[in-house]
């Protein structure tokens, strides 16, 4: 599993899954309609990509992760790791809170003068529900991510999946859709 994360970060930070490196992966495979593995090998091989040129990458990959991600992980020293567990816990979290603070309260709320609560610990566990509002008998829940001010991450793009999958949970539980923090920017105009 960490040799996983470890791979599939490299290629994530490096790019070398982009399509310039890979082609539009997704778009072909739609075009090729392939029965088998091997018979989306052959096409990809044929019509996108060579072999080699994955071989190429897989090199490239190896290189960034033994050279500079290496290097990286040695310079990492006490200190930086105890700063940015602080950081994280204390100045991230606060910021978030604000952000959360001014959007929901400071503006949402007042744009649509309904209630909005914050979500009980186990809808955010079990749902990515940050917020919720109260219709009826039914919920429409609210999800707020951070937008800025913060390193990017990427594994808030990587978890978009299964939170896709446990707002459809949501929704079948409690009746309403989540709304996504991407139609909450940090400022409403």
């Amino acid at each position: 599993m960490a040799k996983e994360w470890i791979l599939n970060s490299a290629t994530n930070r490096f790019q070398l899954n982009f399509s310039r490196n890979v082609g539009k992966v997704a778009e072909e495979i739609r075009k090729c309609s392939p029965k088998t593995m091997e018979d989306w090998g052959k096409y990809y091989y044929a019509n996108v990509r060579s072999k080699e040129h994955l071989i190429d990458l897989g090199r490239k990959l190896f290189m960034k992760i033994t050279e500079i991600l290496q290097a990286e992980i040695e310079s990492v020293t006490e200190q930086d790791c105890i700063d940015f567990i602080i950081n994280l816990v204390i100045k991230r979290t606060f910021d978030g809170y604000e952000t959360e603070r001014k959007t929901i309260y400071g503006q949402l709320q007042e744009i649509l003068k309904v209630k909005i609560e914050p979500a009980p610990d186990e809808w955010d566990r079990l749902y990515n529900v940050d917020f919720f509002i109260k219709i009826k008998d039914k919920f429409i829940g609210l999800q707020i991510k951070p937008a800025g001010g913060v390193s990017h991450i990427t594994q808030i793009y990587q978890e978009r999946t299964q939170q896709a999958k446990t707002h459809e949970k949501f929704t079948a539980k409690y009746g309403g859709k989540v709304l996504p923090s991407k139609i909450f920017p940090s400022k409403i105009s």
